[in-house]
């Protein structure tokens, strides 16, 4: 990522390549939504620039996607900064010449992917630097859930990975999640059993555990990640010795991720307890969107 206190004016430009998780029809959908079936506030003749301005301080995010939807109208990006990129209110963030009637048209859904994005990457900047706090050996990841929004998550997951957050799996086919319902149907070794017999070898199998006591037994039954859920930072660490002395017996290592409930406030309370990872679904669920202002002619 670009150091915080490089200018936008500082960086080098890169022509944006199409975004590799937005698909014409996405961007179809979004500017139907918008532009609906008679629109007359955009009829403007001629051509124009845009400027896409930072209101507040922040981490950029979505401009790729952003750029990709200016791409689409064949409205031309002159200038973008990184992902990822630290910003303070005043930055011009994403630049744009074309017709006016198609940066008009593509203004009000860059400026909302952009804003949405940017608040994710803003709020997991702020929760990796809180783990630190508690683990400044940087050994915790700060990690995503797949409490995303519908066609959206694409956008949510790379604003994540911009600002230093993992992206956790993308989607089920990743990595199987042993969770309580299945616990409930086949027992927790019944299970782990059930689908180590049905995934590839390249895919991992993590367990969901409510108990301290259940973290040994997970990794007994062959689990690769065992994750303490809704557990406290005491409790949590209590679990962590136990993973870690029943690993150390097996002869393997087994992750351990804490999730549930945790906010950017108790983050670091949860690193310094050992975990390997910390997964926040409010991330994506609840971050507040980045105000950004779209400008032309100017």
């Amino acid at each position: 990522r670009p150091a915080p206190t490089d200018s936008p004016a500082e960086r080098d430009f890169h022509p944006t390549p199409p975004h590799p998780m937005i698909t014409d029809s996405q961007i179809e959908t979004w500017l139907r939504e918008d532009v609906g079936h008679h629109d007359v506030t955009n009829q403007v003749p001629g051509e124009t620039t845009g400027r896409l301005v930072a209101k507040e301080d922040g981490v950029a995010a979505g401009l790729d996607a952003a750029a990709t939807v200016f791409d689409y109208l064949d409205v031309t990006v002159t200038d973008r900064v990184e992902d990822g990129t630290a910003i303070e209110a005043g930055d011009t963030v994403l630049a744009v010449s074309g017709p006016a009637r198609d940066v008009l048209r593509g203004e009000r859904v860059a400026v909302n992917i952009a804003g949405h994005a940017s608040g994710i990457a803003t709020k997991t900047d702020a929760a990796v630097a809180a783990a630190r706090e508690g683990s400044p050996d940087d050994a915790v990841r700060v990690a995503a859930t797949r409490k995303t929004t519908p066609g959206l998550r694409g956008v949510e997951k790379r604003a994540v990975a911009a600002a230093g957050g993992d992206t956790h799996r993308l989607d089920l086919s990743h990595m199987v999640m042993v969770k309580d319902n299945h616990v409930a149907e086949m027992g927790l070794e019944g299970a782990v059993e059930h689908f180590r017999d049905r995934v590839s070898f390249a895919t991992k199998i993590e367990v969901e555990v409510e108990e301290p006591e259940d973290a040994p037994r997970a990794a007994a039954a062959g689990a690769d990640i065992v994750l303490l859920d809704n557990m406290n930072p005491d409790t949590t660490e209590r679990a962590v010795e136990m993973l870690r002395e029943r690993t150390a017996e097996l002869g393997r290592e087994v992750l351990a991720e804490a999730s549930g409930g945790l906010t950017v406030e108790t983050v670091d309370d949860y690193a310094a307890t050992g975990v390997d990872v910390v997964s926040m679904g409010s991330l994506t669920h609840s971050a507040r969107t980045l105000d950004y202002s779209f400008r032309t002619g100017e």
